[in-house]
């Protein structure tokens, strides 16, 4: 009988928490569909994958969220250049692009990753802002979110800009999830 090397691939550690995060998903829809044969979930065909109905109360220790805040804003970093932030208009035209820093933001702490100097756009394209785009130096999409003057993912002192104005952040962080 002969025996074959497998060749041994070295997971990350984001890539061995995602597996143990999915057998963890699966062995708690396992237990839940013995437990409520009435409201048995549909199979998955993965054991990430979100199955209508089904609510979890999660909470992931500060050296996970830390992990994971790190995880993303580094992506940012991609690219020979500094990544943007870009405002645009619900028609996701540009109105004002800010540069980042080259690294973008510093380590994270208590899940929370903040930004490094973000340098002003001195002459903004104007219109009127809604959301915005982080992408690294070659234009791929980092994250997106909401501007508003509060209670949005990113709040400004305005949303219209004019030609030519100056548009600049004083403050930005990037909180992983509880």
């Amino acid at each position: 009988m002969s025996s074959t090397a497998l060749p041994i691939r070295r997971l990350s550690l984001l890539s061995q928490m995602m597996i143990i995060t999915a057998l963890a998903f699966s062995t708690v829809m396992t237990h839940l569909a013995e437990v409520l044969p009435k409201q048995r979930p549909q199979a998955s065909t993965f054991a990430g994958d979100l199955i209508a109905g089904a609510l979890f109360a999660v909470t992931h220790p500060t050296s996970v969220r830390n992990l994971l805040a790190d995880t993303v804003v580094d992506l940012i970093d991609a690219g020979a250049g500094a990544g943007t932030l870009v405002f645009q208009t619900s028609a996701a035209a540009e109105v004002a692009t800010c540069t980042f820093s080259d690294p973008a933001f510093g380590n994270a702490a208590s899940g929370i990753a903040t930004a490094n100097a973000i340098t002003d756009d001195s002459n903004a394209t104007g219109g009127t802002t809604d959301r915005f785009i982080i992408q690294d130096s070659n234009s791929t999409l980092v994250l997106s979110g909401s501007v508003g003057t509060a209670g949005e993912d990113i709040n400004l002192s305005s949303l219209g800009v004019g030609v030519g104005d100056t548009v600049g952040v004083s403050s930005l962080s990037y909180a992983a999830p509880v």
